[in-house]
């Protein structure tokens, strides 16, 4: 009778526990809020006020996962979309989807072409513009969560860039002596603390900038990735000054560059059998063309055995390592801390007097 009583109090304590975990859920919210260009793009470009449709509405994009182009810039899922899966989030809708919207999980305001200057190109959603989007989250989470309880959000949240590229394809056919883009700060002042970055990445090296430059070095354009080199080097720089400003001020830095300059030399070192050309495309490295209407294109059988998938986009299956490393990656890949260990800082944390004391 005894060890009936105490299997039924444990019991009992056990429920009790678990009620008390779903009754404070609320306080342990996750959000990922990302920014960037058509690497991280999952369909904004969509609804864009536009005549013209764009290849990521297209095949092959899209058809091998979600069995339909999403605007996604992949044959399956991007970057973005499996840092989601990691942090246990559900996919993250483009902000510019009609419908209705929670965004207490976040959103992604990504767009093609988009870049750190207005004028990098006209027309797409550059950096100043989903930032006045957050804004408008900023306030809805207010509405819906009350002002505390948004502003915890935010600050426990991880915001996660890429962009910068398209700037450095501009300016090295308009500027080619431009310097590096300098670090906004304008996320920390909207309540933003723990904020992740994809550096520049080997951009002479892509497939359609090869193919229009013939002064290559080793396969690749030498000055572009040159630049990409001096804009990475000059974020870490300025990064390390930041946390003394800025307090309570996390980072991480995934080395996109190296990771990716890897991948493309010595493809089969992780699975592929091509880092060179693209899977889908025309002419010289397949690097034009992929999805558009007016062009005649090749798509290869399997777009897993490839760097690319097209001119400029990685293949699902180098989104996903590249994700993993951003994810869970060692100090000299993604450093000073990876995301997961950004998410992490959650239960380190403590909210006092509305400021995040770490």
């Amino acid at each position: 009778m005894a060890t009936t009583v105490s299997c039924f109090s444990f019991s009992f304590f056990l429920l009790l526990c678990a009620s008390l975990v779903c009754c404070c859920c609320g306080e342990h919210r996750k959000a990922l809020f990302v920014f960037g260009d058509s690497l991280f793009d999952p369909g904004n470009n969509n609804y864009l006020n536009r005549s013209v449709v764009i290849a990521a509405e297209r095949w092959p994009y899209g058809e091998t996962f979600f069995k339909h182009p999403t605007g996604r810039l992949c044959d399956r899922r991007i970057v973005p979309d499996f840092i989601a899966e990691f942090a246990k989030l559900p996919l993250l809708p483009p902000y510019l989807q009609p419908g209705t919207h929670k965004w207490a999980n976040g959103v992604n305001f990504a767009s093609p072409g988009a870049g750190v200057l207005d004028e990098t190109h006209p027309g797409v959603i550059s950096l100043q513009k989903p930032l006045s989007y957050f804004k408008k989250v900023k306030e809805s989470l207010k509405q819906k969560l009350g002002d505390a309880e948004a502003d915890k959000l935010q600050m426990k949240a991880v915001y996660l860039f890429s962009i910068g590229g398209n700037d450095y394809f501009t300016l090295y056919r308009q500027k080619p002596n431009a310097s590096h883009i300098p670090i906004r700060q304008e996320i920390y002042e909207l309540g933003g603390r723990k904020i992740a970055f994809q550096n520049a990445g080997p951009l002479g090296c892509v497939p359609k900038f090869k193919k229009v430059e013939p002064a290559l070095v080793d396969g690749c354009t030498e000055e572009l990735s040159s630049q990409a080199q001096m804009h990475n080097a000059a974020l870490v720089k300025t990064l390390r000054k930041l946390p003394k400003n800025l307090p309570g001020f996390k980072y991480s830095i995934f080395d996109y560059y190296n990771s990716l300059l890897d991948r493309v030399n010595n493809p089969s070192k992780y699975g592929s059998k091509e880092g060179k050309d693209a899977c889908c495309g025309s002419g010289p490295y397949r690097a034009f063309g992929c999805g558009e209407s007016n062009a005649t294109f090749e798509v290869c059988r399997n777009p897993s055995e490839y760097v690319w998938l097209d001119g400029a986009h990685t293949s699902e299956r180098t989104n996903h390592q590249l994700a993993q490393l951003i994810w869970t990656g060692s100090p000299h890949v993604t450093g000073p801390i990876n995301v997961k260990q950004l998410f992490e800082l959650d239960e380190e944390w403590a909210f006092v007097n509305g400021h995040m004391d770490y």
